[in-house]
This record gives structure tokens, C-alpha cells and sequence, in this order.
């Protein structure tokens, strides 16, 4: 592997790193509701768990309220009780074919946790791209140690490595920042 191999590698991951930091991000939920909040909910389509999205249409009825209509008439008892055993504290209730899920307010007490929450996911992002950073290094070095590269070099790229880490764990920082803030505006 080459040196421009292993920054465009360790780049990548810590691009995935972002993603995955960012749909974590998204599972928190704030006093608002958004559709992307039941992604995760799976419920039973014919003996095989899939997710809601794929057997209702899921939208906003307003900024406090999910409508989740099945496009089956017998999925709406199976997806209102997928939202209710999820661990996402959801109430829905059933009108009919339609679903309405409304978004509890969040007490003060229960967004300092959700701050807290914010800021592990955020840790682990970091734990993740510094083993992205770590790996890169131990392969520039095995490459100088095969003798395959100039000490220069290898000095070189570990200081771009290490520069594109501190980007990345910056813009980390940047979206813990902003959803703190958004956890935290009433």
C-alpha cells in the first residue's frame, strides 16, 4: 500500500465515522418530531421483521405530531405496537387506518441526560476515527520499515493524517455543539 492509499483509506473511514456519528445524532430525539425518528422501529410484515417505512407511508402532521398510514388494513394494530414496545417512550394512538404519534414535551431533567447522550456518541466518534488515525500510522510505519518510503515522507504523511484527524474530531465537536443546543431550546 502507498502512502496516498492509506491517507485516501484512513480519509474514508473517518468520512463513514461522520455518517455514522450522524444517524446516531438522529436517533436522539429533541421536543420535535421528523419522520427519520421510526427508521429504526421494525415491525412483523408476514413472519419477517422490516422497517415501518417500508410497510406505511410516515409523515408530519405538524411539528409535535407523526402520521403513520399502513398501506395495509391489517398492519395498523402491528406497527402500533412496534411504536409502543420500541425504546423510544412513543405513544401512538389510532384513528382509524391512521396512526398518530405525538411527541411528548421534554422535561428539563431529560434533556441534560439527552445532552449527556449526545456527548458519548460523540466520544465514541472520536474513539473511532483516532483508531482510524492509529491504524494509518502503524501502516506508514511498516512501510518505512520495510524500507518502502523516505523517513521524510513517512514523517510527512503522518502529519497529514494527523491533520485530517483533528478536521474530522473538529467537525465532530461542531455537530455535538449544535445538538446540544437543539436538545436544549425549548
Amino acid at each position: 500500500m502507498s502512502i496516498p492509499e492509506i491517507k485516501k483509506t484512513a480519509e474514508s473511514k473517518m468520512g463513514k465515522s461522520i455518517e455514522a456519528f450522524k444517524n446516531e445524532l438522529h436517533k436522539i430525539r429533541t421536543g420535535r418530531a421528523h419522520p427519520g425518528l421510526l427508521d429504526q422501529v421494525q415491525v412483523d410484515y408476514y413472519g419477517s421483521m422490516v422497517p415501518i417505512s417500508q410497510v406505511a407511508n410516515v409523515a408530519l402532521l405538524d411539528a409535535r405530531t407523526i402520521s403513520v398510514q399502513p398501506w395495509e388494513k391489517g398492519m395498523g394494530p402491528k406497527i402500533e405496537k412496534a411504536i409502543r414496545e420500541s425504546d423510544l417512550g412513543l405513544n401512538p394512538s389510532a384513528q382509524g387506518d391512521l396512526l398518530r404519534v405525538p411527541m411528548p414535551g421534554l422535561t428539563e431533567e431529560r434533556r441534560r441526560e439527552l445532552t449527556k447522550v449526545v456527548r458519548n456518541a460523540g466520544e465514541d466518534a472520536k474513539i473511532a476515527v483516532r483508531a482510524v488515525r492509529r491504524d494509518a500510522n502503524e501502516q506508514l510505519k511498516k512501510l518505512l520499515k520495510e524500507k518502502l518510503v523516505a523517513e521524510d515522507d513517512e514523517r510527512r504523511a503522518q502529519d497529514e493524517v494527523q491533520r485530517l484527524t483533528d478536521r474530522t474530531i473538529a467537525e465532530i465537536d461542531r455537530l455535538v455543539q449544535g445538538k446540544e443546543a437543539e436538545v436544549m431550546a425549548v
